[in-house]
């Protein structure tokens, strides 16, 4: 596609771990003298990859009710420019360098290389269709050769990706070490033979579930010879496909999120539906999730509450003062503070969110708070048992949805306990653990068909927090977990992101009806959502 100027990226995103001091790096070699160098730019498409979902990430993560980053998009008006540094950035860096990649690793029979970067454009690509829906594919980076490469549909794509995966899996399997390339440059595993194999493994899971309604027998079929293969999947918290942030602030490489709210000037308010679920739930997550500045701060800017002080989704209305007193993200995912103050209005019947060993005094965040090291779960061990169980209830793949659903829950609060401890932050103990999922259990045994995937749902809803862009897709595909109703809402539900101005400015494949095609985005199905 057209060579664009970075947008996100700034030069300490280029130096987490110290390998990827640039985008592409030519060999000076005399006797190989444009030989891209894979160990630089395969680090470099994983760290442009994750930094690049900012505007995406943020931007879901409001339609979902997790955070609120832009009043509109709360209230579901879009516009051109809400994702273009995505989509821009997404093509001009990550996906151009990613073919490089392939194209140079091939040349060079670095099937190591070769098969990670297939990986990673796959799950990039299908993350395109499933927010964007028609996106170029085929022609998108032949460079000066097709400056304006054409809309693609989104289940033909999702066919050529499948193919893909395979082969990418196929070029891992040519590597009979134990590791693909070396740790440096890979961001995500290390260069892990069987990681990767895992990934793979599960990206191809979720792509056929996600297909289940529009064909389900290919889905059913599909799942279950993946279950039936002994194939390896995302087992274990150890196995996640997750982008870990740095903690440097010079150069600053830290989680977005806490560069955007440990500081005096703050772009986001929480969901108030979000953490009135988490509260309502007696959920232990909410103390890492979320972090109060103010014991007594409520909802518009009350003084007689409990600090959890959000905005409700489609709230049009002014912001007052009060960016030292609204709540903010907490250690996880974004590295920042976790919130170990007392509570002062928790019901007596709570037995996991609860006050016990709660001796911290809250504070105004700054940008020394935290470590800012947060992390981007992609596809994760919680998600992966989710998405079994949900194939389970819907499917009949003969999977355990029941044991799923449990190990799901389970995987997330480990994670997130894990994640706390290695960060300044508490851990939670193993029995309210159990406790909590033994009590979850109790409902999901009570509950019909209908309510056991309400359940699956809600619970990989609250176990993706931090990548709003899978809880966006599955809330289309399901409706699930039920959402608020938006106070003053501009719009309906968008089932699709509206595309880049960028892009509809200057790709002419779009024609006389790009208007036209970027405002069919809000109503438009993805071909996967019947």
């Amino acid at each position: 596609m057209r060579n664009k100027n970075y947008i996100f990226l700034l030069t300490g995103m280029l130096l987490i771990g110290g390998s990827c001091k640039k985008f592409v790096d030519i060999n000076e070699d005399p006797n190989n003298p444009t030989s891209a160098q894979l160990t630089l730019l395969l680090p470099s498409t994983e760290i442009s990859m994750a930094a690049n979902m900012y505007q995406l990430n943020s931007g879901t993560s409001t339609i979902i009710q997790q955070t609120v980053w832009s009043s509109g998009i709360s209230r579901f008006q879009q516009q051109g420019t809400d994702y273009a540094n995505s989509w821009d950035g997404f093509y001009s860096q990550t996906l151009n360098d990613l073919e490089t990649v392939i194209k140079t690793g091939t040349e060079q029979q670095q099937w190591g290389y070769v098969g990670i970067a297939k990986l990673e454009k796959v799950y990039l690509y299908s993350l395109m269709v499933d927010m964007w829906g028609d996106i170029p594919y085929s022609e998108a980076e032949k460079g000066s050769v097709t400056t304006s490469p054409p809309l693609e549909k989104g289940a033909e794509i999702y066919d050529k990706l499948l193919v893909l995966l395979d082969e990418g899996m196929a070029d891992i399997n040519k590597i009979t070490a134990t590791t693909l390339v070396p740790a440096s440059s890979d961001l995500f595993y290390a260069g892990a033979k069987n990681s990767w194999l895992s990934m793979g493994n599960s990206l191809k899971l979720k792509l056929y579930n996600q297909i289940r309604l529009v064909d389900p027998a290919r889905s059913a079929t599909a799942i279950r010879t993946i279950l039936s293969s002994g194939a390896p999947l995302i087992g274990a918290n150890t196995l996640d496909f997750t982008f870990r942030f740095g903690s440097s602030q010079n150069p600053n490489n830290r989680h977005p999120w806490h560069r955007a709210e440990y500081q005096s000037a703050k772009t986001f308010y929480q969901s108030q539906s979000w953490i009135d679920l988490l509260f309502n739930a007696d959920d232990p997550r909410l103390r890492a999730f979320i972090y109060r500045q103010n014991a007594t701060a409520g909802l518009n800017n009350g003084a007689n509450s409990n600090g959890y002080y959000g905005r409700n989704p489609g709230d049009g209305t002014a912001a007052p003062a009060d960016q030292t007193r609204r709540s903010t993200f907490g250690i996880y995912p974004a590295g920042g503070l976790y919130d170990n103050a007392a509570i002062n209005n928790l019901p007596a019947s709570n037995l996991y969110l609860t006050n016990t060993g709660a001796t911290a005094t809250l504070k105004v965040v700054a940008v020394t708070d935290g470590t800012g090291a947060g992390i981007m779960p992609l596809l994760t061990n919680a998600m992966v048992k989710f998405i079994r169980a949900e194939a389970a209830l819907t499917l009949s793949t003969g999977d355990d949805a029941r044991a799923n659903f449990a190990d799901g829950v389970t995987a997330s609060l480990n994670s997130v306990s894990t994640y706390s401890t290695a960060n300044g932050g508490v851990t939670i103990p193993a029995a309210t653990i159990t406790g909590f999922v033994n009590r979850l259990l109790v409902q999901y045994d009570a509950a019909d068909a209908a309510g056991k995937l309400r359940l699956v749902m809600t619970q990989k809803y609250i176990a993706s927090y931090g990548n709003g862009m899978e809880s966006y897709t599955d809330y289309r595909r399901t409706g699930l977990p039920v959402l608020r109703e938006l106070l003053s809402p501009l719009s309906t539900f968008p089932l699709r992101l509206y595309y880049s101005q960028t892009e509809l400015s200057s790709n002419i494949s779009f024609g006389a009806n790009a208007s036209a095609i970027q405002v069919a985005q809000q109503i438009t199905p993805v071909f996967w959502d019947k």
